[in-house]
């Protein structure tokens, strides 16, 4: 499968500040959130890939382009074809309409004016501003204005959407529905996302790999599965019968430390070393009381950034 991104030893300085050191990455093709807190060199990473900034050591490709990338026949980089970008700031033009920001965009990409122009209209209808398209840009709410952001990103039908921070300043309802077009986008149209974002809802409602910075370098990289899939030790067991009481103690007397109790028998536990699943029915078995459940109690993506980021 072609490499959607492939990094050896980036680093980025600016003067004493390093602000990504030795990232190393092999991506495929999918939905991709890039997760760090505030100053975690995300942003950095992002126009380092667009090639809006050189990194300061270690090479890389996106879909077999090197960064920075080389020019076409007509003078466009090659690699900023490949690419649309949503940039977290607004990048919006005063004075232009909507279709006139979008088609410039197009445009700014290396399309000829009257395919921009075109492209520019069928983008916006699919991102519901058909309406709001002859509308300036500075009226636009918060919500149209990221859907002109995204619309910009999407003019020139790129393989690749790099998004940094797409639902800033949108309100619960604005952030679901851009992040059910982001997903849109990947799932039936086949677009690679890279989405940046510090929130982990935006990641859990789009992604299905991810990629966690802190202080500047990589420090979980995997699939959301992959990652969370920690805790062999943890189980939630639900169990039914009359002796649930008896059984909890004789579990307790076993080595199960109690972890939670939502009570009527369902609860989360921690196992001893060379505790197998069996043990849970056999005990269940001689307390003649019914396991419901038996379930591994994996991380939830939150735990897991959290302990990433605290280490």
């Amino acid at each position: 499968m072609q490499s959607l991104i492939s990094l050896t030893g980036v680093s980025r300085t600016f003067g004493a500040f390093t602000a990504l050191s030795d990232i190393t990455l092999s991506l495929p093709p999918g939905r991709i959130g890039l997760l760090g807190p505030n100053g975690a060199g995300k942003s950095t990473l992002l126009k380092i890939l667009m090639g809006l900034l050189p990194p300061s050591s270690g090479t890389g490709r996106v879909l077999e382009e090197e960064l920075g990338g080389d020019r076409d026949s007509q003078g466009n980089w090659r690699l900023r074809r490949l690419i649309g970008f949503m940039p977290e700031a607004d990048a919006l033009v005063p004075g232009l309409t909507g279709v006139e920001y979008v088609s410039l965009a197009g445009e700014l990409y290396g399309m000829p004016r009257r395919e921009a122009t075109r492209r520019a209209h069928e983008v916006l209808s699919y991102l519901e501003l058909e309406e709001a398209r002859y509308r300036r840009v500075e009226e636009y709410s918060a919500g149209m204005k990221q859907r002109a952001k995204l619309a910009q990103a999407l003019v020139h039908d790129p393989p690749v959407l790099l998004l940094d921070e797409p639902t800033s300043g949108l309100d619960p309802a604005g952030r679901d529905a851009l992040l059910r077009l982001v997903k849109a986008l990947a799932v039936d149209h086949g677009k690679s996302v890279l989405l940046s974002t510090h929130l982990l809802a935006d990641v859990e409602a789009v992604c299905e790999r991810v990629v966690i910075l802190a202080g500047g370098r990589v420090r979980r990289e995997g699939t959301v599965a992959e990652l969370c899939a920690r805790r062999q030790d943890r189980f939630r067991i639900r169990v039914q019968g009359d002796a649930v009481e008896a059984f909890r103690e004789e579990l307790l007397r076993a080595g199960v430390a109690l972890l939670g109790d939502n009570g009527h028998g369902d609860w989360r536990v921690a196992v001893p070393v060379n505790w197998t699943s069996l043990n849970f029915f056999r005990l269940a078995d001689a307390r003649g009381v019914i396991i419901r459940s038996l379930t591994r109690d994996d991380e939830t993506l939150e735990e897991l950034f959290l302990r990433t980021v605290s280490g």
